[in-house]
């Protein structure tokens, strides 16, 4: 996904003051749940969380560590959260110019099957700060008919001036095609940044709208997961908070010291 300057720099501060990697990157990988499954057994350390169960194993059988080092390696990976904090784990890296073995050459990983049955995937709606209106797509009655007309689809809502319509859309990822075919012609080339707010609660943005805040709300369903993987296989860079993924693993869990010599 394209990112954001201030919360790269403050994620580099961060890693410059403390020299730790606090929280791992979170990644998604297809056919990886029956390996996954196979894991042996190791030191457990369970706790809650902010009403969730979390549990961490401690595993070093070589050969089961082995197998999922050759399984990754044949895999893309999908960063599912974390955009700004790799791009930042990298310049972080060249910055400190270690050795190929370094810790600082590492980062904390978490990788997911992209079909566990645990992992929940929400959109993210968009209020658009300035701009004209949307013209062309099929006016619908109310916020919950506009939200049941796009998922599962490739399409989108919009909602001004106290409207609803549904947009189609051409393509595969919706999040894409609503910036590339919408959004992008309202603003043109301007930043992106100053003119959009995102909310994961579409009543929310209703609400910025007819407060003022905006002049105009866009609603997505669902994303497509496969859909989007396919995309960032093929290079393309999706718009920001394009997915939303739940429930996420808390910031120490485990720690990463990346000032140490040698991770080997």
């Amino acid at each position: 996904e394209r990112t954001h300057r201030g919360p790269k720099e403050d994620r580099l501060a961060l890693l410059r003051a403390t020299g730790v990697s606090l929280e791992p990157l979170w990644f998604l990988a297809e056919g990886l749940a029956e390996l996954l499954l196979e894991a042996p057994a190791g030191e457990r350390e369970a706790f809650v969380f902010d009403g969730e169960d979390h549990e961490l194993r401690r595993i070093t059988d070589a050969g089961w560590l082995n197998r999922v080092t050759a399984a990754l390696s044949a895999r893309a990976l999908l960063i599912a959260d974390g955009h700004h904090r790799y791009e930042t784990t990298l310049l972080y890296s060249q910055e400190r110019g270690d050795a190929e073995d370094a810790a600082s050459r590492y980062t904390l990983a978490l990788v997911t099957d992209l079909a566990d049955d645990g992992l929940i995937v929400l959109p993210t709606h968009r209020l658009l700060r300035a701009g004209v209106a949307v013209t062309g797509g099929r006016e619908v009655g109310s916020l919950q008919e506009a939200v049941e007309a796009i998922e599962g689809r490739v399409a989108a809502a919009t909602y001004r001036d106290g409207h609803f319509q549904v947009l189609p859309l051409e393509g595969d990822v919706a999040a894409l095609e609503l910036h590339g075919q919408v959004v992008d012609n309202i603003i043109g080339s301007k930043d992106p940044e100053q003119y959009l707010t995102y909310t994961r609660d579409a009543a929310e943005a209703v609400r910025w709208v007819d407060e003022g805040r905006g002049v105009a709300a866009f609603f997505l369903g669902t994303p497509d997961l496969a859909a989007v993987l396919r995309a960032a296989e093929a290079g393309i860079t999706m718009p920001q908070k394009t997915t939303y993924f739940y429930p996420k693993a808390p910031s120490g869990m485990a720690f990463h010291r990346l000032a140490s010599e040698s991770l080997l």
